[in-house]
């Protein structure tokens, strides 16, 4: 017991230390500064337009786009990096520009590989009405073929790493002589041909998936080419140079562990404690040869698992945000785990089949619960790290549900893996004693008495086939083995069919965005007042801070007037528990429609006296939109709250 409290202290300091003193999460670029200033109105027009975002970005061609006040373009094409930095993104803007609202359109791709976008405004002389339409500001989309073969090359990804990976370490670690079963070097090879194919699939689409492009454009040098300068392209390329080495060592598995004997059965004892001490020094000298190739190529093999694994890691989600010198390593073993585990399951299925037995069951069976006890220790911080302390952010967002679908899956694994263990005790109290043995099976099946003396072919041709039914029963029984060995391949089964769900879901969740804030937004959007009619529109968004200090609990008062596209007039009001008007350190207010992937587009407020502020946005298209408030009481005190609004 004073073990246990101890390992319990240990794991709950170190939760303490981790997830309670963390800021929040980055999970993508976000949009830093903008030069002309957003909802600015300037003198005279610039030559260009730059972005500053939180971390570096890749552009396309079609990154950065302006549009004047009629919808036409401004810019002169061809966005780059101001001053080679590549957390920026600049565009030049053509000579001679009116007057009017200009809509800056950005869409580019973040330090973890998914595609951002947003837009803003800014004003030449002064703000104007503008007809900038929807599909214009949301910009280029990729076609659904291109979308659905860039989403399962990714899924096939997946699978295919936990088949390598998983078979390898079965082989490796639970059945050496596995390496020379025909099945499972067709499994072996499966996983190595199925990876390969889905990474050059991958990289191949990933250009017009970003650009919006078809099928045709998939073999487009250029955009080839882009993509390998990208964190994602790069990672593919190494991918590609990590399966060549995997080819060779997947040749070196099958060749040194492929000749591996049957294991001896053990030394009956002379009574000679001289002879049976040589006998097994001996014995051990013989098979030293075949342990010193497995450890060697244990280390290379998982050298090679952990250097595949990064190709995920280093280009997803656990590469940026915060603890990113946690998360990588934690990412890793999350993936090793899995495909230790997943991968592993295939192969025991199939080695049912072909010879393994209750002590191979028995070694996998150690691997598999190591591999769950991984799994569950780095998917709760890999869940935390996603969704952090946010109920909503977990029931109400699609990364939460999906999430919450995985967890499920993964239950049920569990379930059937408590099932399958069971089997496996039965199948080592049985021994291998109640098991036909597959070697029976080849024993040629006499041909029924009278079938030489038959002269009449139709009879001949009928005891050929049923002599040939009965080879193929004799086949069958040695397959399936005893009642507890046929238990045991359908509880693996079931396990194996759940993990492919579990990979698809765990697919879906890279390409979801973890934002906190979507729990609030949709959960504000019930609450939208009846607006869009131009006449003006006040909120009332009560707030937090979880501070003492004065302000640090209120109600804030957002007028909008007109409320409708275009120019527009803003009063934020701050007022305390009781109602008064209050200054607080920091005020922020921004606008979002999420429906057209718009925003958020910051507002400039100016102090108009104690606890108020105004400001001008411009609101370019109808819609819902997302009204965020937030509001600072103290240097570490602060609340956002949102509450959706209609712009007619």
């Amino acid at each position: 017991m004073r073990r246990a409290r101890a390992v319990l202290t240990t794991v709950g300091t170190l939760l303490v230390l981790l997830l309670g003193t963390a800021g929040p999460a980055a999970a993508h670029a976000a949009l830093l500064q903008t030069d002309p200033a957003q909802n600015s109105v300037v003198a005279t027009a610039p030559t260009e337009v730059t972005l500053t975002f939180s971390e570096g970005v890749t552009l396309s061609s079609d990154s950065v786009r302006v549009l004047d006040p009629s919808g036409k373009a401004a810019d002169t094409g061809n966005p780059g990096h101001a001053g080679g930095r590549d957390d920026t993104a600049q565009v030049g803007l053509r000579a001679g520009l009116g007057n009017g609202t200009y809509t800056v359109a950005w869409r580019v791709v973040s330090a973890d590989t998914h595609v951002v976008g947003g837009a803003f405004t800014f004003s030449i002389g002064a703000p104007s009405d503008t007809s900038v339409s929807a599909s214009q500001i949301q910009g280029a989309q990729a076609e659904p073929v291109v979308s659905a073969l860039y989403g399962t090359g990714r899924a096939v990804a997946y699978g295919a790493y936990a088949l390598l990976v998983g078979v390898a370490a079965f082989v490796l670690l639970c059945w050496p002589r596995g390496a020379g079963v025909r099945a499972v070097q067709r499994l072996l090879m499966t996983g190595w041909v199925a990876l390969l194919t889905a990474t050059v699939a991958v990289l191949l689409a990933r250009g017009p998936y970003e650009s919006g492009g078809g099928l045709g454009k998939m073999f487009d040098l250029a955009l080839v080419r882009s993509s390998l300068d990208e964190r994602l392209g790069t990672a593919l390329a190494a991918r590609l140079l990590l399966l060549a080495a995997a080819g060779v060592f997947l040749s070196l598995l099958v060749g040194q562990l492929g000749q591996t004997p049957a294991a001896a059965p053990p030394l009956e004892p002379t009574g000679d404690p001289e002879e049976d001490e040589l006998r097994r020094l001996e014995r051990r000298a013989a098979e030293r040869p075949q342990r010193e190739a497995r450890l060697v190529l244990g280390v290379a093999g998982l050298l090679l698992a952990l250097a595949l694994g990064a190709t995920w890691s280093a280009a997803d989600h656990a590469a940026v945000g915060i603890q990113v010198w946690l998360a990588l390593p934690f990412d890793l073993l999350h993936l090793l785990a899995m495909a230790c585990w997943l991968g592993g399951l295939v192969t025991l299925l199939v080695g049912l089949r072909h010879g393994a037995g209750s002590a191979e069951v028995d070694r996998f069976s150690k691997v598999a619960f190591t591999s769950v006890a991984v799994l569950v220790a780095t998917g709760l911080y890999q869940a935390w790290r996603g969704i952090g302390w946010s109920w909503h952010a977990l029931v109400d967002t699609e990364y939460g549900q999906l999430l919450l679908i995985k967890v499920g899956c993964v239950a049920v694994m569990l379930a059937a893996a408590g099932l399958s263990r069971r089997w496996a005790a039965r199948l080592r109290a049985a021994g291998e004693g109640d098991l036909v043995a597959a070697e029976d099976a080849a024993d040629p099946v006499p041909m029924p008495a009278g079938a030489g003396a038959s002269e009449d072919p139709r009879r001949r041709a009928q005891l050929e086939r049923q002599r040939a039914a009965l080879a193929s029963a004799k086949v069958r029984r040695a397959q399936d083995g005893s009642p507890v060995r046929a238990g045991l391949r359908r509880s693996v089964l079931v396990e194996t069919a759940v993990a492919v769900v579990v990979l698809v879901v765990t697919t879906l969740l890279t390409n979801q965005a973890p934002g906190r804030v979507a729990a609030e937004v949709a959960a504000s959007s019930a609450e939208a007042p009846a607006a869009g009619s131009g006449q003006p529109v006040q909120l009332s968004i009560p707030y937090n801070t979880g501070g003492t200090e004065a302000g640090a609990k209120g109600t804030a008062t957002l007028t909008l007037d007109p409320a409708r596209t275009g120019a527009n007039q803003v009063k934020l009001v701050i007022a305390d528990s009781t109602g008064k008007p209050v200054d607080v350190p920091e005020v922020d207010l921004s606008f979002t429609l999420p429906d057209r992937d718009l925003g958020p587009l910051p507002v400039t407020l100016n102090k108009a006296g104690t606890g108020t502020w105004t400001g001008d946005p411009q609101l370019p298209l109808a819609g819902e939109w997302v009204a965020a408030v937030t509001v600072r009481s103290s240097a570490i005190d602060n609340d956002i709250e949102t509450k959706s609004v209609k712009i007619g």
